[in-house]
């Protein structure tokens, strides 16, 4: 047996005090004579033998109803197989989930209330001595402190709903990093939550030794949801006027149909669309929203449906920008190509510099959605590495050889990029034998296509050779060579054509289909940035080159919110440090000074979403056998607790014992009164004999 305080065990030096006044309690006696002492000498050792035997009951009760209180507020209990470091101090780290899926209502309120109740209960269990932490999603560093008791039960009354999402490893290696901290303590570990299940993988948790886990999981309801997962524009380039087609991504977590669910997408507060879609219970359905009469400049989008309950996830941001012009890079050897100054003049939509390749500005590579390279004979080494990085970050590249190049230096050049190279000049005679239709490049290009096309005539050609990134012929040759080549290389592409533009080698550059093909690949090269970004998820963004001072500072602003993230400049982007200073989804404005360099949509985790938990045996199978797994009913958890964390406590046995030894006392002082009748009967007897 163990005393939770055992202090309080001196107390039981108070049971000499009943004894003392047992011992010293002297009666005075009244003289009576009588003429026959041979009667009253009987009565003396019977009144005698009956008084000792009453106050040596009473003594014990008295002995044992004090005893018996002394042990109740030494709180004594038998240790479970779970308690290590009886009697020494506590330290129990609570971890109080205020995720958007605590808004849930139950019979008692919200769970984020209830959770709040069941934290508060666990620490009542322990002592004052004993030292809590809080923590919750937020991971805020006031709460990487030990509180008393009181101090957790105020810092629990402050807790608000949160966008963060962690899962349940993160959590428990942020317990254990405090925990860690305080050697030769005994540790334990509570996570009062709903746990969702994306709350955790389903593999099982590494706990350190010598920490015990305690889940603690609230009863919720399953409730019908329907969010908007993600949203994504069908053009990568936009111009201003033209028809947008915004692809919305719909997900219903619940376990039914939901049907006629009202969509609208509004546009700088403007309504563009409206619609009502019907979804399949657990699945995922993709609707196109179609809209147009866009101007140049930002865009603040908004998609907005009414689901209830649950409406945390009713509101999805975007923001994109619809630019007057669009800038293209040429790159030659020093003479303009005609053929590309043709094709990019003939719209005043694109804007096209052309440099020679020495006097390429490399910082300035990043804010070209696309880059043509054109007759040069051999690419730098220096170029070379500059435009891999621009096309490993997402921008396009559009590569014609030299009529005369040299081919190691574009084998050193294509290749770090994964994309084929000239590997040999092939002098046949050949035609164009096929286009790949599927490839977005030819989308919306022909009405009808024709069942025997005029396709390019190719005099000479570069034979390419091998590539390791994944590619799609555009067009290819009779000899199954291809002749225009597209490749994935990062999160960029690289359109590789066999042939220079040059008419000594194919008609290509006066062919009907360069232009169209070559305004698809503008069109189809999109260097902006993200449509949004995730709360929570993206602590990191990347934006094209900003250039600031000391006293040009960068600010996200939105309402009376502002905030100033890191910056790190880096080649060719900025990238700016939001860490957890992001804690509201909407839009934001990036203001260099009083000036927009761009739009920023923020919108919260949408794992969330997802009403499904899980069941006990499920956490049982993730949990280790040192843990336990408590479900949360409509009574106290102080019981489950104690028991659980100090094993059988005795507590209340001691003070209905020391309240049955108090009553016992009382019922004998009271009644026992046999000897003082036996005394009358002997006086009334002696007298009668006198």
């Amino acid at each position: 047996m163990h005393f939770l305080y055992p202090a309080f065990l001196f107390a039981l030096i108070s049971l000499a005090i009943p004894v003392l006044v047992h011992l010293f309690n002297f009666r005075r006696y009244q003289k009576v004579y009588f003429s026959n002492v041979q009667f009253l000498k009987e009565i003396q050792e019977q009144q005698s033998s009956r008084r000792n035997l009453k106050e040596r009951l009473i003594l014990a009760a008295r002995l044992l109803a004090l005893f018996f209180l002394v042990l109740a507020f030494a709180r004594p209990y038998i240790a479970g197989q779970h308690n290590t470091n009886a009697g020494s101090q506590r330290i129990i780290s609570v971890f109080l989930d205020n995720s958007y899926s605590m808004q849930t209502l139950n019979r008692e309120g919200s769970l984020l209330d209830e959770a709040k109740r069941r934290a508060k209960e666990i620490v009542s269990v322990y002592s004052m001595n004993d030292r809590f932490q809080l923590l919750t999603q937020d991971f805020e560093g006031k709460h990487q402190r030990l509180l008393s008791r009181d101090e957790f039960n105020d810092a629990v009354d402050a807790v608000k709903i949160s966008p963060q999402s962690r899962n349940l490893q993160q959590i428990i290696n942020r317990q254990q990093n405090l925990l860690n901290m305080q050697p030769g303590t005994g540790r334990s570990i509570y996570i009062v939550s709903d746990f969702q299940k994306n709350i955790a993988n389903s593999q099982p948790l590494k706990i350190d030794t010598g920490v015990r886990i305690n889940l603690v999981q609230l009863a919720a309801n399953t409730p019908a949801n329907v969010a908007v997962d993600s949203v994504w524009l069908l053009s990568a380039i936009h111009r201003p006027g033209e028809t947008e087609k915004l692809v919305v991504k719909l997900h219903n977590y619940a376990g039914e149909n939901s049907t006629k669910i009202p969509l609208k997408l509004l546009i700088n507060g403007e309504q563009k669309a409206l619609g009502g879609f019907t979804i399949n219970a657990r699945s995922v359905q993709n609707d196109t929203l179609t809209f147009s009469g866009l101007k140049a400049g930002w865009q603040r989008g908004e998609i907005t449906l009414q689901d209830n309950p649950v409406t945390f996830d009713n509101q999805f941001y975007f923001s994109f920008n619809v630019k007057r012009q669009m800038p293209v890079l040429l790159i030659d050897g020093g003479t303009p190509n005609p053929y590309l100054k043709a094709v990019f003049g003939a719209d005043l939509f694109f804007a096209a510099n052309r440099v020679p390749e020495g006097n390429v500005d490399y910082a300035a590579l990043n804010t070209y959605p696309l880059i043509v390279i054109s007759d040069v004979k051999a690419v730098s080494v220096g170029l070379s590495q500059q435009l891999k990085t621009y096309v490993s970050k997402g921008g396009t590249l559009a590569v014609f050889p030299a009529a005369d190049a040299d081919m190691g230096s574009y084998k050193i050049f294509l290749q770090q990029m994964g994309a084929a190279y000239p590997e040999k000049l092939s002098t046949e005679n050949i035609k164009v034998s096929a286009l790949n239709m599927q490839n977005p490049v030819f989308k919306n290009i022909f009405e009808d296509f024709p069942k025997n096309p005029d396709l390019p005539v190719v005099k000479k050609y570069y034979q390419l050779g091998s590539s390791s990134a994944s590619n799609e012929n555009l067009m290819q040759l009779q000899s199954n060579q291809p002749f225009w080549a597209e490749y994935n290389s990062g999160k960029g592409k690289v359109y590789l054509s066999a042939v220079p533009l040059n008419e000594e080698f194919s008609n290509l550059p006066r062919h009907a289909l360069f232009v169209p093909i070559m305004f698809r690949i503008a069109l189809l090269s999109g260097h902006d940035q993200p449509l949004f970004y995730t709360l929570g998820n993206d602590k990191t963004v990347e934006t094209a080159p900003i250039q600031t001072s000391e006293k040009q500072l960068l600010k996200l602003i939105k309402g009376k919110q502002s905030i100033i993230p890191d910056i790190r400049q880096q080649e060719g982007s900025t990238l700016l440090y939001l860490s957890d200073q992001l804690q509201e989804m909407g839009l934001y404005d990036l203001k260099k000074q009083d000036s927009i360099v761009s739009v920023m949509a923020f919108n919260d985790n949408r794992s969330e979403s997802d009403m499904s938990y899980y069941t006990q045996a499920q956490l049982d199978k993730i949990v280790p056998n040192k843990s336990n797994v408590i479900q949360a009913g409509k009574g106290s958890l102080k019981d489950i607790v104690s028991q659980t964390n100090f094993g059988v406590q005795l507590w209340k046995l001691c003070i209905i014992l020391a309240l049955i030894f108090l009553a016992a006392e009382i019922l004998l002082v009271k009644y026992y009164k046999n000897g003082k009748q036996v005394l009358l009967q002997t006086e009334e007897s002696t007298s009668i004999n006198t």
